[in-house]
């Protein structure tokens, strides 16, 4: 508490009670008035005050007591004795000294608890982060919701079900071709839901953990999405992401390296979804370094942001146990990532990634021994042969007739000309550099079927094995503050054997490759960390009998 403060209304009322008292109450606010100075000067010889201080009290003292009387009019009265002694005289205080003395001290007293209540918060650590365990500071958790309103639409012209488009993964599951194909002529239209819940826990300050749950299933490798419509069942829950990763940094605090090993999110600057679905996860370990170009020192990387970064991956397609035919992707990027100015910036990879053990081999009469050779999982498009070399018609299979190289280059241009308004360009081009018209060739040998989704019979030296993608984007950054919006527009090319048909984008096309088509997006925030999403996909088959898909989605997404 303020000595000061508190003395001054005390002495004032004091001196203001002397000039209005008897001679009797006078040698009382006397003794008091000397009781008090002594006070002071104790107070002045132990420190707690300065003489200084002391002088601007008393001073203060006097002359509100002066202005008080003079305010009053009331004359100072003569000393006179008192005629009752039996009557007990009370020093006279006045009403606003009182009233200033009781709110110094009830502010006095408020700021001395609530410093005493936050001093021993802080030492016993009352509901705050570091009163939680030692574990929970270390794990955030992150997570998203989304429900969809899906409509497929089938062009008129296509050829019905049953009578072309075949689905591999069946035909590869069953052994034959019994109601093994796929829809290409009833509209579908379905309510979808996705849920995604992630969880970061950080064991230094360069190590840390990551898993995700999710919807979907163990067979889809590209979607999350759960249909409802199934008697009420409960919709299945994966772990799509189980991953260690570690991220240090030089003495500028720099972070020059990024090392993950596990199921972990794509580790490619990929600029669209031509190669890679946003929802594919990768099996192995990747790592990125990266260099920075801005110069040492806070202020360089401050003014301007420019770093070369260069990725190397290793990933297990599928692990098969009594071979060593293992399947694997390894990958390389290199790229440039430059921030042009505050709100525009600039990044570039080139990219190779080669499949080991990718193509199919046929068996040898009535065998079974490279059965393996199959793919695990196709969606549409990829060019076909058959594996199965029975002398009867059981168990027939089929694996892909081509090997995958592919050399990708993709690019994102953001350009702000009214913020908070962006413009944004990316693009992607993709060529299958492993597609050998001799090697194809050779695994034909014996004259089985090359073929694509729909039975198409072609010649192997009419290569299709390049793809492309343009994507021009307008609006906010993102859509999570309310009243944000974006909108795009995106053309795509992808021909039949340019990509692998397992892992690129889901959607257009009803997922695979061999189409082409425009895509438009718009996007609107109706609260914060909720917003709608409209997408329409229109896409045509580019080789082989026609398909036409357009596909209508209507999403709306909670974040948290």
């Amino acid at each position: 508490m303020k000595t000061s403060a508190l003395l001054a209304p005390v002495l004032c009322g004091m001196l203001i009670s002397a000039s209005n008292a008897g001679a009797g109450e006078r040698q009382e606010l006397l003794q008091l008035r000397a009781t008090t100075l002594s006070l002071i000067e104790v107070l002045v010889q132990e420190g707690v005050l300065s003489q200084e201080g002391a002088d601007q009290l008393l001073e203060r003292a006097r002359t509100k007591a002066e202005a008080a009387v003079a305010e009053s009019g009331v004359e100072e009265p003569q000393e006179t004795k008192p005629t009752d002694k039996s009557v007990v005289r009370v020093p006279y205080v006045p009403q606003f000294v009182r009233d200033e003395i009781r709110n110094q001290v009830r502010n006095e007293l408020r700021a001395d608890v609530t410093a005493d209540v936050l001093s021993q918060a802080r030492q016993e650590r009352w509901g705050i982060p570091e009163a939680l365990p030692e574990w929970t500071r270390n794990i955030k958790l992150n997570g998203d919701v989304r429900l969809r309103t899906q409509g497929d639409l089938f062009g008129s012209g296509n050829i019905p079900f049953g009578a072309g488009f075949v689905d591999f993964n069946e035909v590869n599951k069953s052994g034959g071709f019994t109601d093994a194909f796929l829809n290409t002529d009833v509209d579908r239209y379905r309510a979808r839901v996705r849920a995604r819940l992630g969880i970061d826990g950080k064991m230094t300050n360069t190590l840390k953990a990551g898993l995700r749950i999710s919807t979907g299933n163990i067979t889809d490798p590209v979607s999350t999405n759960q249909t409802l419509g199934n008697d009420f069942t409960n919709p299945g829950i994966v772990m799509d992401r189980i991953y260690i990763q570690y991220d240090p940094r030089n003495l500028d605090r720099f972070p020059y390296l990024t090392l993950r090993g596990g199921r972990m999110p794509n580790p490619w600057f990929s600029a669209t979804d031509l190669v890679w679905d946003n929802d594919l996860a990768f099996d192995g370990a990747a790592g990125t370094y990266r260099v920075n170009l801005s110069g040492s020192g806070l202020m360089a990387r401050m003014q301007s942001d420019r770093r070369l970064f260069f990725t190397l991956g290793a990933f297990s397609l599928d692990e098969i146990e009594l071979s060593t035919d293992d399947k694997w992707l390894f990958g390389a990027q290199a790229g440039m990532d430059f921030r042009l100015d505050v709100d525009s910036s600039f990044r570039a990879g080139l990219s190779y990634y080669d499949y080991h053990n990718i193509a199919g081999r046929r068996n040898t009469l009535d065998s079974r021994l490279l059965d393996h050779t199959a793919p695990g999982f196709v969606q549409k498009g990829n060019s076909m042969f058959e594996i199965s070399n029975d002398s009867g018609s059981f168990g027939r299979r089929f694996g892909l007739a081509a090997d995958f190289s592919l050399l990708n280059l993709g690019f994102e241009y953001v350009l702000t000309l009214y913020s908070p308004t962006q413009f944004k360009l990316s693009g992607d081009y993709v060529r299958n550099v492993g597609y050998d018209v001799n090697g194809i060739r050779s695994r034909l040998a014996g004259n089985p079927m090359f073929v694509d989704s729909s039975l198409f019979i072609s010649d192997p030296s009419d290569k299709q094995n390049e793809g492309y993608q343009l994507k021009l984007s307008v609006g906010w950054p993102n859509t999570l503050l309310r009243g944000n919006w974006q909108a795009s527009i995106a053309y795509r090319y992808l021909e039949r054997d340019a990509v692998l048909d397992a892992f690129t984008d889901s959607d257009f096309h009803l997922g695979g490759t061999n189409a082409k088509g425009w895509m438009l997006e718009g996007s609107y925030s109706l609260t914060d960390n909720t917003y709608m999403t409209i997408r329409y996909l229109s896409a045509d088959e580019i080789s082989g009998p026609p398909l036409g898909i357009d596909v209508l989605q209507l999403d709306l997404n909670a974040k948290f």
